[in-house]
């Protein structure tokens, strides 16, 4: 798996953005997004169970993620065809405001190191990326426990601070000084 000062891989897919009709599919690349902290979160498969509690919850922070200039990126290895038919038929997907990237070739999740070896899917991993493409957090959960996006979102404030940031801190508080 790629850690903290790894260069997060090159890709080139399609995305589900939209459920507009002729707008729905667009093509994304590692430089999609120059200049913004990326947080990629990879999920197993569509049309589960644990996947769309954690999909929502990133959802509902998009607008804490994008005040802090980061762009939320779902990835799991479906087609942007069954990525659309879910968001279709999910209630709580309908209205996502990040894409959904379509890692059909594995590339991605391979070339993360977070492919399930024994299931072939994507272990539920989260990496927050640097404007410069460099992995500053990674975490990975097994397939049946779920995130807290919350907990992603506080990552983010503290690596943005570029200070020493003590246990459960929050946005707003003091940081550590180093005497």
């Amino acid at each position: 798996m790629l850690t903290i000062g790894d260069t997060f891989p090159q890709f080139q897919v399609k995305a589900v953005t939209s459920l507009e009709a002729g707008h729905e599919f667009t093509d994304l690349t590692d430089r999609s997004f120059e200049g913004k902290w990326k947080v990629y979160f990879f999920w197993p498969k569509d049309f589960t169970f644990v996947c769309p509690t954690e999909i929502a919850g990133f959802a509902k922070l998009d607008a804490d993620f994008r005040d802090r200039d980061a762009q939320l990126l779902g990835v799991s290895i479906d087609s942007e065809f069954v990525h659309l038919a879910w968001r279709k038929n999910h209630d709580d997907l309908r209205a996502l405001p990040f894409p959904m990237l379509a890692d059909i070739k594995r590339e991605l999740t391979l070339g993360a190191g977070v492919l399930d070896k024994a299931e072939g899917v994507p272990l539920r991993a989260t990496f927050i990326v640097d404007p410069k493409g460099i992995i500053q957090y990674a975490a990975v959960n097994g397939l049946n426990v779920g995130r807290n996006p919350a907990e992603v979102l506080r990552v983010l404030d503290a690596l943005q601070t570029d200070e020493l940031c003590p246990f459960n801190w929050q946005k707003g508080e003091k940081t550590l000084n180093a005497a």
